[in-house]
């Protein structure tokens, strides 16, 4: 409120929100107390009943859903939060880990394994990760329900219980790895997503890529190599079978199957990005468009009879609202 929104004021973004839907009581009615996506019978009673054609009440309908979601000013808002606190608790993360020798030396993550003290600098680590992570499982059903709303709630219940679960069984030395691991690819991701804000495009698209390149690298190069080896292999080699092991690598394993779901997603996107000369739109993205979005007055059926049916006119999705997203923006 104090920070973010004078900056992204000074950086002229966009304030208002997607467009509004035309006042109709009718309309509103159904929408509010029976649905929000009505089905092809509906949509030709409320066709007969308002004299409208179909597709201005379904040009309606997809307005007025647009319309609950918030403004890119606060879209940018939220992203300069999380920027803020990710470039944070990465720095924070990497000034501690280059005091600690499992930085450099896996195995030390298990030698005098479980009577490992708890050093102050890693508990404040791990209770603000944790603090932060709990946050997003109580905002993510507030917030946009987007495509891969099922993958962010099983990501953010897999994170906090590992997060807890390592606390718990004092694993935490491999686990302050992995947080710092993780925070790096976020850190590129929000500030992409702010430079799309700012319609910044070649910065935005440069970041993207970036982070692109980051999160592939860290999330199937470094995470399998480095902390899955250490947690599946020199783990058992050092102290042996126990029941936390297995308990520990499953949900590490979950988050490694996650990690090849993404980068599936963020290849499709810079694909497109390099073939088409810039990021497209986010495959998740949270504002319905369409071709005859541009057409906001409805028009009665004698009208609609007399013109072209298609309605095109090159519109830009829903008022330009996000016609140049970046990848995924939960991650």
């Amino acid at each position: 409120r104090f920070i973010a929104k004078p900056c992204a004021l000074g950086l002229k973004v966009q304030a208002n929100g997607p467009q509004k839907a035309q006042p109709n009581a009718i309309l509103e009615k159904v929408f509010t107390a029976i649905t929000k996506h009505p089905d092809e019978k509906r949509l030709e009673g409320l066709s007969k009943q308002l004299d409208w054609d179909v597709r201005s009440i379904q040009r309606w309908f997809r307005q007025r859903r647009n319309q609950e979601k918030p403004s890119t000013l606060t879209k940018f808002c939220e992203s300069m939060w999380r920027f803020t606190f990710y470039l944070y608790i990465f720095t924070y993360g990497v000034r501690f880990l280059k005091k600690t020798p499992w930085l450099w030396n896996t195995r030390q993550c298990w030698n005098g394994y479980p009577y490992q003290p708890l050093m102050p600098d890693l508990h404040y680590y791990y209770i603000v990760e944790l603090s932060f992570y709990w946050s997003l499982m109580f905002s993510q059903f507030i917030d946009i329900k987007r495509k891969d709303f099922g993958i962010m709630f099983t990501h953010h219940i897999v994170t906090v219980t590992l997060i807890t679960f390592s606390y718990v069984t004092n694993l935490t030395r491999v686990g302050t790895l992995t947080l710092c691991l993780h925070d790096a690819a976020d850190v590129v991701l929000e500030a992409a997503k702010m430079a799309n804000y700012c319609k910044c495009q070649k910065l935005s698209d440069l970041l993207f890529l970036t982070f692109a390149i980051v999160f592939i690298v860290s999330r199937l190069g470094i995470y399998p190599l480095w902390i899955l080896n250490t947690t599946l292999f020199e783990l058992y080699e050092t102290l042996g079978n126990f029941p936390a092991l297995w308990v520990f690598n499953i949900l590490l394993v979950i988050l490694q199957i996650l990690h090849c779901f993404w980068s599936y997603l963020i290849i499709k996107a810079a694909y497109k990005a390099i073939s088409k000369g810039k990021v497209t739109k986010d495959d998740r993205s949270d504002i319905e468009s369409s071709s005859d979005e541009e057409e906001t007055v409805p028009r009665s059926k004698t009208l609609h009879s007399t013109i072209t049916t298609n309605g095109t006119g090159g519109a830009n999705g829903t008022n330009g609202y996000l016609t140049s997203g970046t990848c995924s923006e939960e991650h």
